[in-house]
């Protein structure tokens, strides 16, 4: 290394190797690599039934929305210290925090990057400033996380009203950023408002993703004595300390009992706790037939909403895919 002519040398674009990009995108690309339902994929491709984006911004929209994800994903799975994602070591425990955190910050910039590309990609400008709508998305994203990971960690459980909200910023805030940026790249229905819809979608999603966390002692059971690891590991948000909405509820129905909070606070890693919580959340408070009823309703809504909004095939599937059949909790 020479440092006579060093101004010459930090007076140019600093080069940047292709070898150091993939480096430090590994975990990114580790986290990928393992997909898992593909419910934004789906969703997407379903509203294009009505929206009819170009396939070249389509394509740039789905890209954005699974990098925004995946990011998300690799900082959640810090924050709740998770071990599993996917029945994969989380990204974090391969690559460390830092370097995960690092490459979750690297890749929403990189989603920006593409934002970019969509918006100049011809000469018709988007309906609305792309930036600002992913930006308020991803803002309301991290307040909702932020909520819970303050309700977790100072052990205060939420109303439902405050859960729902909760949801609503956290989970429907990355489907949103896909059907928003769709409404914004529209050639059809560019009148209608779809975000209700999504709404609906993302708090059924969740409440749906909370109760098959918790699941039945059948199966864990099974986990313990065949040694199955499941996708997510069992019941891990109770380790994680999590007000889920089956625990939301089960807690509110009997406040003088704080056996489901002592738990919590515990963050159980073994099943013995875990499915004597599960059997106090389905037999004593009753809390999965209340979580199945809500699911229930909530399905009704978002079908009914489709059917208004004019039916739709893909959306029709995607709600046959989610559905919850009560039996397998009786």
């Amino acid at each position: 290394m020479q440092y006579d002519n060093l101004l010459d040398l930090l007076s140019k674009e600093p080069v940047w190797s292709s070898d150091h990009e993939q480096s430090i995108l590994e975990p990114f690309k580790y986290t990928v690599s393992n997909p898992g339902k593909e419910i934004r994929g789906k969703l997407i491709e379903a509203f294009n039934l009505w929206l009819n984006v170009p396939s070249d911004k389509l394509r740039l929209i789905a890209k954005v929305v699974n990098m925004l994800h995946a990011a998300s994903l690799m900082v959640d799975d810090i924050e709740d210290d998770s071990q599993l994602r996917r029945g994969n070591p989380v990204a974090h425990k391969i690559y460390g925090v830092p370097q995960t955190i690092n490459t979750a910050n690297y890749v929403y910039f990189l989603a920006y990057q593409e934002l970019f590309a969509l918006r100049g990609s011809d000469t018709t400008p988007p309906q609305q400033p792309l930036d600002s709508l992913v930006t308020a998305e991803l803002l309301s994203l991290h307040r909702g996380q932020g909520l819970e990971i303050l309700w977790r960690d100072s052990l205060q459980c939420p109303s439902e009203e405050e859960y729902i909200t909760m949801v609503n910023n956290k989970t429907g805030g990355l489907l949103r950023i896909g059907i928003k940026l769709m409404m914004a790249c529209c050639t059809t229905n560019a009148d209608i408002d779809y975000v209700a819809l999504v709404n609906l979608i993302g708090v059924y999603f969740q409440i749906r993703d909370d109760l098959m966390n918790l699941q039945s002692t059948e199966v864990a059971h099974s986990c313990v004595h065949l040694h199955v690891h499941l996708k997510k590991g069992f019941a891990e948000d109770l380790s994680e300390g999590k007000f889920s909405f089956p625990v939301v509820h089960g807690i509110h129905a009997n406040k003088s009992n704080r056996q489901i909070l002592n738990v919590l606070q515990k963050r159980p890693t073994t099943p013995t706790l875990k499915i004597y919580t599960i059997d106090y959340l389905k037999h004593t408070t009753k809390s999965f037939d209340y979580t199945l009823s809500v699911l229930a309703n909530l399905e009704a809504q978002t079908r009914a909403e489709i059917a208004r909004l004019g039916g739709n095939k893909g959306l029709e599937a995607l709600m046959d895919l989610l559905h919850v059949d009560p039996s397998k909790f009786s």
